[in-house]
């Protein structure tokens, strides 16, 4: 989709750069990335740890998670649905505009392509993270992966890359799971047990304490114990028990719990973690837990493995029923609660409305500080400061401006 007559740019040698048009060219799914075989395995998990310290031994334990399940993730499969759907979706509103996808751990890389992109004339693309929430990993590690994608392939100036905010708040992402909820309480129900006895625990990705603390920005109010992420999926979290409590009558009591923690032990990361809690209500008496994983859009590795896998061996061993409520995928709701915030960026839809109580809607660029990265700084896109995490690279600023990379560069 293209809009008005494109302005061409010159850098400050005076050179013709490609245009900048009005409106969108592309919408860019950015991925995770997995692997796709046995041998992919290791490769992918040095990519996703590289900088980080991990000891190969303990790359060595989690590619055996991989290869349980038969040496590769369902999440670039799931991501190839997904990039189906909403181009589908897109399609069957009218609008014309392609889906494009790219991951940063593993091919296809968003380096090629976004590079593949230039070089048929999309050069303006809107970002679409497969993840709902706000923190570091989850949304400004996909700033910065556009910012490396644009300074690493020389096309800063020549490609704008911004973002669909987080969408934690949209009723497409959460009905999926307030209905499954609903159907593993009926179940658990029509099996005997008293809803008393059972307890739905909602689950999302642990992260360091510093970062969730740091999670959105001061400039919303955000900086608190947990910050904007765990605020996030508390709302959402309330939101699905109140459906479950419209739709039975009553409702179990919840809580919020944590897995697939990777870091060092000395590290505080958020607890508790989702085995201990099976363990803590099995000895209060507990006969039955629901898992709900609202802090992933798709059933991938860390879904099936820990919960499908280890919680339910957990539960098993204290001999507690145990339920795990499906992520969204392509579930219809959730892709068209997508395709509505892309509309809303393109100019042909309708702006949501705030429909979530207890966390705020987020700003389409996001704000000063956000969600920062704690070791060190790296070039962004799609934020208001953005400008800024430019400063220790030799960029022309008028190349950042014609990138739509706003803020100063502090030089």
């Amino acid at each position: 989709m293209t809009g008005s007559a494109p302005t061409v740019l010159s850098d400050s040698s005076g050179a013709a750069r490609a245009p900048l048009r009005a409106g969108y060219d592309a919408v860019l799914l950015a991925g995770f990335g997995g692997p796709e075989g046995p041998d992919d395995v290791m490769p992918f998990l040095r990519n996703v740890t590289r900088g980080r310290g991990i000891p190969e031994e303990r790359l060595v334990e989690v590619s055996h998670h991989y290869q349980a399940l038969g040496g590769s993730s369902p999440i670039n499969e799931q991501n190839r649905q997904l990039r189906s759907a909403l181009q589908e979706e897109l399609e069957r509103r009218g609008v014309r505009v392609p889906v494009l996808w790219g991951n940063r751990n593993w091919a296809p890389y968003l380096t090629d392509t976004i590079s593949g992109a230039h070089t048929d004339g999309q050069v303006r693309l809107l970002g679409l993270a497969t993840s709902a929430y706000s923190s570091y990993s989850s949304c400004r590690q996909y700033r910065e992966d556009f910012g490396m994608a644009l300074s690493g392939t020389g096309l800063v100036g020549s490609v704008r890359i911004d973002k669909v905010r987080p969408y934690f708040d949209r009723p497409g992402f959460r009905q999926g799971f307030a209905e499954g909820t609903v159907d593993a309480l009926r179940e658990a129900i029509g099996a005997g047990i008293d809803i008393t006895d059972i307890e739905v625990v909602f689950t999302t990705h642990s992260i360091p304490t510093t970062m969730a603390d740091t999670s959105g920005s001061a400039e919303l109010d955000d900086h608190q114990p947990g910050g904007a992420y765990v605020t996030q999926h508390l709302a959402v979290a309330h939101a699905v028990m109140d459906h479950v409590r419209g739709e039975l009558g009553e409702a179990p009591t919840w809580q919020l719990a944590y897995q697939s923690r990777s870091g060092p032990p000395s590290m505080p990361w958020l607890d508790p973690d989702i085995n201990d809690v099976i363990d803590d209500l099995a000895a209060a008496g507990r006969r039955s837990v629901v898992v709900v994983p609202i802090g992933f859009v798709s059933d991938h590795v860390e879904v099936v493995w820990d919960l499908d896998n280890e919680a339910a061996q957990t539960a098993a061993k204290h001999g507690l029923h145990f339920a795990r409520v499906r992520t969204p995928g392509i579930d219809r709701r959730f892709v068209a609660a997508l395709v509505d915030l892309i509309e809303e960026r393109l100019g042909t839809g309708p702006a949501p409305e705030d429909l979530l109580p207890g966390a705020q809607r987020r700003p389409d660029f996001c704000a000063t500080h956000c969600c920062a990265n704690s070791r060190t700084t790296k070039p962004t896109t799609a934020a208001v400061d953005s400008a800024a995490d430019w400063s220790g690279l030799d960029v022309d600023p008028v190349l950042l401006i014609a990138s739509g990379i706003h803020g100063t560069t502090n030089r």
